[in-house]
C-alpha cells in the first residue's frame, strides 16, 4: 500500500480508519518510527508529513460448521478533550452542548475546566455552545508546536492572536508572542525560544 501524505485535518486515527486499521497499528509500525519521534502526538500531524500504511493481512478463524457466530468491530471513535479557561483560570462546572454532525452531546466541565466526549473518528468540525459563548472547532487541524503555524494556532486559541495563522511570523504574531511572554513573566522580546514554545504548549494543554 502506498504512503499517505498528510493533508489539513488528517491525524493517525483518521488515516487508520480510512485504510481499515486501528490507529495503534499505524502509529506503532516500525516504518513510522521517525514520524513518531518527530511529532510525539498521533493526533497532531502537519500537512506534508508522510505516514506509512502497511498492506492488510488476512485473518483466519476456525469455527465449526452449522453454527452462528458474531464478529464485533471496534467503534471508530476518538476522544475530544478540551479545557475551558478564562485568563488561564479553569472554567469549572460550565454547562455545554457539543454538536458533531448529527450528534448532540451535553455535559459540564469538570473541576479543571475539562470536557471529554467520544466523537466519530472522521469528524472534522464541531460546535461548542455554552450560556456565555459559542465556538467552532476545527478538529484535527492543530499543527505541531514545532511549526510556526502550530505556535499561531495555540496563541489564537488562547486569545492572543486573530486569524493570522498562515505560518509566517508577522508583526501581529510577534506582538502576540510578546504579550504572552509578558503574562508568563518571560523576557518579552517576541523571539520563539524553546522556553517560549514550551510555555505556550503548557498553557494550551497540548
Amino acid at each position: 500500500m502506498p504512503n499517505v501524505t498528510v493533508s489539513d485535518g488528517d491525524c493517525i486515527s483518521s488515516i487508520a480508519a480510512d485504510n481499515g486499521f486501528y490507529w495503534e497499528t499505524i502509529w506503532n509500525h516500525a516504518q513510522n518510527s521517525d514520524l513518531k519521534q518527530k511529532r510525539k502526538d498521533p493526533n497532531i500531524l502537519f500537512p506534508g508529513d508522510v505516514v506509512f500504511v502497511p498492506d492488510k493481512t488476512l485473518k483466519k478463524e476456525s469455527k465449526a460448521a452449522g453454527q452462528k457466530y458474531k464478529f464485533v468491530k471496534k467503534n471508530n471513535v476518538v476522544t475530544l478533550r478540551l479545557k475551558l479557561t478564562n485568563d488561564f483560570k479553569a472554567r469549572n462546572g460550565v454547562k455545554y452542548t457539543l454538536q458533531v454532525g448529527n450528534l448532540t452531546l451535553k455535559g459540564s466541565t469538570d473541576g479543571s475546566g475539562i470536557l471529554e466526549k467520544k466523537i466519530p473518528v472522521d469528524a472534522t468540525e464541531a460546535t461548542l455552545l455554552t450560556d456565555e459563548d459559542a465556538y467552532t472547532l476545527a478538529i484535527g487541524s492543530l499543527a505541531p508546536i514545532e511549526e510556526k503555524t502550530g505556535v499561531q494556532h495555540r496563541l489564537q486559541n488562547l486569545g492572543y492572536l486573530g486569524d493570522d495563522t498562515l505560518g509566517t511570523i508577522t508583526p501581529a504574531t510577534t506582538a502576540a508572542i510578546k504579550q504572552f511572554q509578558t503574562d508568563q513573566k518571560l523576557t518579552a522580546d517576541g523571539n520563539l525560544t524553546d522556553e517560549t514554545r514550551n510555555k505556550i504548549k503548557q498553557a494550551h494543554g497540548c
